[in-house]
């Protein structure tokens, strides 16, 4: 356990450093705490967004330090649920859950107002496309770089899988297991659906290793790889490919963007303690 002023010194470190990433993942933490990757040797920027929650992260990267770190104590009282003046492991990861669901409730309820058109209380599949592709409807034959028929289905199909009594029409709960799917049971194969298809470029229904890397980084002519891309290599041999076959199925696609022995929030909370607790053993 650490004491809150000291979580809050660290997490004006945290708050301290950023710097753009190459590396893209598939990997879904139910909804991601945060979209950066983590690496604590390039910066804390994730650490700093699990913590705060990814809305909350954004208003303290405009703070100056000392606001920064007088807010920061706040929150290290809250989190502090006992008031025994020290932050526990399971303190700081029922905060940084509660973090991660309010990023989602906040999410569906600022999309909500977009879509529910006639302010009914539930959103219909027609009110949805009307308000994302209605200049493609009502000129279907403009000229882009998008597939917005593509676009258009796979959000359909999405949205059918979503809507669990099959009316076409979404209540908030619905609405919210299409926005964000990862959290939902019931999503799990749209995600791994949409993802090989993303990825899969030569359409056999599986995922090769040179997709695989394909689909995280693309090297420049004459570039040498990072070195994370070798680790990859390994990894994906090692321990994606988990037949040995060279290539990933639909259930090898699910261990690895949706793993089901590994709490994200969980995880965090320990590296958060690990970096904080200056007295461990």
């Amino acid at each position: 356990m650490i004491r809150p002023l000291l979580m809050c010194f660290v997490l004006c470190v945290v708050y301290g450093s950023s710097k753009p990433t190459e590396k893209k993942s598939r990997v879904h933490d139910e909804e991601p705490l945060s979209h950066l990757e983590h690496d604590d040797n390039k910066n804390y920027d994730y650490d700093h967004e699990a913590f705060l929650g990814q809305d909350e992260a954004k208003t303290f990267d405009h703070l100056p330090p000392e606001e920064s770190k007088r807010r920061l104590g706040i929150i290290a009282d809250k989190i502090d649920s006992n008031k025994d003046g020290f932050i526990s492991e399971e303190e700081l990861k029922v905060w940084i859950k509660n973090a991660q669901k309010k990023h989602i409730s906040d999410s569906v309820e600022h999309q909500w107002k977009d879509f529910d058109m006639n302010s009914d209380g539930v959103i219909s599949w027609e009110e949805y496309k009307n308000v994302t592709y209605g200049s493609y409807l009502d000129d279907p034959q403009t000229d882009t770089e998008y597939n917005y028929t593509h676009m258009m289905s796979r959000d359909e199909r999405r949205f059918r899988v979503a809507d669990r009594n099959g009316d076409l029409i979404a209540d908030k709960q619905e609405f919210t297991a299409f926005l964000h799917p990862e959290d939902h049971e019931h999503m799990k194969d749209i995600v791994v659906q949409e993802t090989m298809e993303d990825i899969d470029k030569n359409g056999d229904g599986f995922i090769d290793l040179k997709e695989y890397i394909g689909d995280m980084y693309t090297s420049e002519d004459e570039e040498e790889d990072p070195e994370w891309v070798a680790t990859e290599r390994q990894q994906f041999s090692e321990f994606r490919d988990k037949n040995n076959d060279g290539k990933m199925d639909k259930e090898e696609t699910l261990d690895w963007i949706l793993p089901s022995d590994y709490d994200h929030a969980e995880a965090e909370a320990k590296h958060l303690l690990h970096e904080s607790d200056a007295n461990q053993v």
